[in-house]
């Protein structure tokens, strides 16, 4: 071990100095340095965003994971540096007890077979839950972390040492200050190097005939020369003091730009738009917090999209199946799509009235006799494919347009669709009505 005493002593000597400068700051008996509006800008929205950053990871990790003991089971997994084991999603779970109660109350029956459909839609449920939590994580969670360990703790760093260095800038401004102030004070007194002691005996021994010797001794009383600094040693102290002011200015102006220059990169995260490419989040040099929120905002989208799907299904399935009981007669929710399914059938073109058209479950849906309006028929992009449960409904393929409209009375949650010589009744939440 390499201790050298000398650092030590300095580096003592300069906590010393900067621990007394900070706290003749805080009893305002010593000159601050400022720094500049911008500047205390970035630093309030650093701190801003570090505080803002930290609430939103916290509470993310919350939405993905309500379990405060699988949190912080996964928390010390990532500290070892270790994988974390693969947890069953609790509609897996649910699928699993359910496939279990129908195959012991009796997969043929209209429960267990009931039973069975809905496992495998809470399965596929949880199958999502899964991507959407791993999407989340990789894609928000991990840029959002490698900020405040990363990114922030190398700002802290910089601000820590920007803050010393102004400490001691100032410490070398009062120093010269002290300095002036006594080299003024010594050009108004007499410039003597040295004054007689008290008590000075002067001994002469002088005989007949003899030369004589003077002799100089003092009492024991008697102390040395006292010797007073000239102005030229003020001058000097004063020329050290400017030299060491110089330097130390120097070192704060190179940290102060070191540290804006970090400030603003943080800023920078910010107001930068989202790329239009796709690009890994690594190869960025810093975490783009507006970006990381997009992929978010998507992973999310396609995630509640697949469960509207599944579920729609599910729907379906269940309906179909003889004696089966729909508790609730009350339209689907519709699925995440720029245009609410109610606010489309309100404004789509509405077909006169048709005589053969009867409530559902009284009367089918003669489509022959149902002849679009003159004008103001709508095109509608396909989002999903479709498959047609039966002859009154038109199969649709993603991507693919067609042309729709209302009839009066009918559920606001179907519209008429056309391709060509086809026609059908089509879901509205598998559309998303142009204008």
């Amino acid at each position: 071990m390499d201790f050298n005493m000398k650092k030590l002593a300095s580096d003592a000597g300069i906590f010393f100095t900067r621990a007394v400068q900070f706290t003749e700051e805080k009893f305002g008996q010593a000159e601050k340095t400022e720094l500049d509006a911008h500047f205390e800008n970035l630093l309030a929205r650093a701190d801003s965003t570090k505080n803002w950053t930290e609430k939103i990871l916290r509470q993310t990790e919350v939405l993905l994971q309500p379990n405060p003991s699988a949190r912080v089971e996964e928390f010390l997994y990532e500290k070892l540096d270790r994988k974390v084991p693969s947890r069953v999603t609790n509609g897996e779970l649910l699928a699993q007890y359910m496939a279990d109660a129908a195959s012991e109350l009796g997969p043929t029956t209209p429960y267990g077979k009931t039973l069975i459909k809905v496992a495998e839609a809470e399965k596929q449920l949880g199958a999502a839950e899964r991507d959407f939590i791993h999407t989340a994580s990789i894609s928000f969670l991990t840029p959002l972390r490698n900020f405040l360990e990363g990114d922030w703790k190398t700002i802290s760093k910089e601000r820590r040492l920007l803050q010393n260095r102004r400490l001691d800038l100032d410490a070398c401004k009062a120093r010269l200050k002290k300095a002036k102030a006594a080299e003024a004070k010594a050009t108004t007194v007499p410039d003597f190097q040295e004054t007689r002691p008290r008590n000075y005996i002067l001994s002469a021994s002088a005989s007949a005939g003899t030369g004589s010797r003077v002799q100089l001794s003092s009492s024991p009383l008697s102390c040395w020369p006292l010797l007073l600094p000239s102005p030229q040693l003020w001058n000097d102290e004063v020329d050290k003091a400017e030299q060491e002011l110089r330097v130390a200015q120097t070192e704060f102006d190179r940290q102060a730009e070191v540290t804006r220059l970090l400030l603003e990169g943080i800023s920078s995260t910010h107001v930068s738009p989202p790329p239009t490419f796709t690009e890994p989040l690594a190869s960025s040099p810093q975490v783009n917090h507006l970006r990381c929120l997009h992929e978010f905002v998507k992973s999310q989208t396609t995630y509640y999209a697949q469960c509207y799907r599944h579920m729609l299904d599910l729907q379906k399935q269940l309906g179909r199946f003889p004696g089966t009981f729909v508790g609730t007669t009350e339209p689907a929710s519709p699925p995440l799509s720029s245009t609410s399914p109610t606010t489309a059938a309100a404004t789509m073109p509405v077909v006169p009235s048709v005589a053969s058209l009867a409530p559902p479950g009284e009367a089918s849906l003669c489509l022959e006799e149902v002849a679009p309006p003159a004008s103001g028929t709508r095109k509608a992009r396909v989002l999903y494919d479709y498959e047609a449960a039966d002859s009154s409904e038109l199969a649709l393929l993603a991507d693919e347009l067609i042309t729709v409209y209302s009839l009066p009375g009918m559920d606001p949650d179907w519209l008429i669709g056309e391709r060509g010589n086809k026609k059908g009744k089509v879901p509205v939440t598998y559309l998303e009505l142009l204008s």
